[in-house]
């Protein structure tokens, strides 16, 4: 898949619990996941990292489709694997959103931008994540059809 993925030492399938606790293994610290009703894919943002000193949070557009939803989490959580951070250092006062720390205000601001290297190395992360996660999920139902 990619080193980086490969440094989470899930092998070849598992679940999107295990992939969760893996990437706070590796960062140490917490990661909350949290659905935001009000926001829709048809937004424009269907999820964000959000970063604090104690946590990690992402952020996720509401979808009827769990597959869905869960590729809008895959998505952040290959940023979070791959080690995209923002580097950029304009710190300035930001008079349109001034409740947004201002790495918060670039990395949305960036993201906007769908064909940087970056977000289409996150997509394709992303997908064979979802890939690894559905085959861990038919070897579980084989599983269970096999001995019951």
């Amino acid at each position: 898949m990619s080193a980086a993925v490969d440094e989470l030492a899930l092998g070849e399938t598992f679940t999107f619990d295990e992939l969760v606790a893996a990437v706070q293994r590796r960062r140490q610290r917490r990661l909350r996941i949290v659905e935001l009703t009000d926001l829709s894919d048809h937004n424009g943002l269907c999820a964000v990292l959000l970063t604090t000193d104690a946590e990690d949070l992402i952020v996720h557009a509401r979808s009827d489709s769990v597959l869905h939803r869960q590729q809008f989490v895959l998505h952040e959580l290959a940023h979070m694997i791959l080690g995209h951070e923002i580097d950029d250092d304009s710190d300035g006062p930001d008079f349109l959103l001034p409740d947004i720390p201002a790495e918060t205000r670039r990395r949305l601001l960036r993201r906007q931008n769908l064909d940087t290297g970056e977000e289409v190395l996150a997509e394709i992360i992303a997908d064979n994540l979802a890939a690894a996660i559905r085959g861990s999920a038919k070897q579980s139902s084989r599983y269970l059809e096999i001995f019951g």
